[in-house]
């Protein structure tokens, strides 16, 4: 088979415009991906600051609650070795 030269010039042409014509539209797309992209990653931020703080004071009222707790055993196991000295 023979290649028509006119053919190959005409798709290559066509490719070559369908190329120019969506490299120039990119533009637009990758800024607003990277835009998109920075506004996720801003929220992202947020929400794990948010959230540290939130175990922050979990943590805090778990340490407080743990040491009434070990106060009162002590003291439960203090008032049992005084009953058994009596």
């Amino acid at each position: 088979m023979k290649i028509d030269m006119v053919k190959v010039l005409g798709v290559v042409a066509v490719a070559g415009l369908v190329l120019f014509v969506g490299c120039g539209k990119t533009d637009g797309v990758a800024e607003k991906t990277g835009t998109a992209v920075d506004n996720a990653a801003d929220k992202t931020t947020e929400a794990v600051k948010d959230a540290a703080t939130a175990t922050k004071d979990a943590t805090g009222k778990a340490v407080e609650k743990t040491g009434e707790a070990l106060g009162k055993a002590g003291s439960a196991v203090e008032k049992s070795g005084n009953d058994m000295q009596k």
